[in-house]
């Protein structure tokens, strides 16, 4: 049996999408990417926008405190009803360089509470939306160190990570019979706003950004195809696994890293 698709710039028309830390990188790209097939996209951070226009779709939240992910919750409630997609983009790490033993308790919570437990309470949140409509689609933004941590400055996030791709593959187990797909995307190094902060907190023990971006590049074991990834390409590999495009997609993990992981 032939099997259409709606055309790719025009398939979101009619939904209604979160997209958690959307202000910036590859949240931004990921969110921009939708809105331009038609989609009604929220977004949300910890501060406000510096460009474009305040909205009724952007939701100021800190999403490592359940009071931020309760905010987010009522919000997507009350404006749209309903959720089609969910993309938990929010991530990143403020553990210091200097290895494992810099890393104090706070700095593990920290990590633990924005990179794995932020994703847990939305999806436990807005899961029953899902699944009074009976389908939806969750993708989770992982990461390659999950499986290639850097030592120096965020063993805690590559934790994290790696807590949730098990969580992420126990969830497609249980809901997609129940019509909810369940993905995750795992990026390399890309060429964000974030990325570059990270660079300048390595240089701080190494010198120079310059001289932190070669020991990222050293420590990742380079990139075959020469350079860091754009959040575009992000953005346009969860539009697909989010599209009907996808359908028979759930539960699994599709790595975007310019060929770095040097394994199977």
């Amino acid at each position: 049996m032939a099997v259409t698709y709606a055309s790719p710039l025009t398939e979101y028309e009619g939904k209604r999408i979160l997209v958690t830390g959307g202000t910036k990188g590859m949240g931004q790209a990921i969110a921009a990417r939708f809105t331009a097939a038609g989609a009604e996209v929220m977004t949300t951070a910890r501060t406000l926008p510096t460009e474009g226009p305040a909205s009724d779709l952007f939701v100021q939240a800190d999403l490592s405190t359940p009071e931020g992910v309760e905010r987010v919750i009522a919000a997507v409630k009350a404006r749209f009803g309903r959720i089609d997609i969910l993309v938990n983009n929010a991530g990143g790490s403020s553990t210091p360089a200097g290895g494992f033993l810099a890393a104090s308790d706070e700095h593990w919570m920290d990590a633990l509470n924005l990179n794995l437990l932020a994703a847990v309470r939305l999806d436990r949140g807005l899961i029953p939306l899902m699944l009074e409509q009976g389908k939806g689609v969750i993708i989770h933004i992982s990461s390659i160190q999950r499986v290639l941590p850097l030592i120096e400055s965020t063993i805690p996030y590559a934790a994290a990570k790696a807590a949730l791709s098990s969580y992420s593959k126990s969830l497609s187990k249980e809901f997609s019979p129940k019509g909810i797909r369940v993905n995750r995307v795992a990026p390399g190094f890309i060429q964000t706003t974030a990325s570059e902060d990270f660079l300048k907190s390595i240089a701080e023990v190494t010198g120079s950004v310059e001289s932190a971006l070669q020991s990222v590049m050293d420590a990742l074991g380079g990139i075959p195809i020469g350079r860091p990834g754009f959040p575009e390409e992000v953005g346009e590999l969860v539009a697909f696994l989010a599209s009907d495009r996808a359908a028979s997609i759930t539960g699994a993990e599709y790595v975007i890293d310019g060929g770095t992981v040097p394994t199977v």
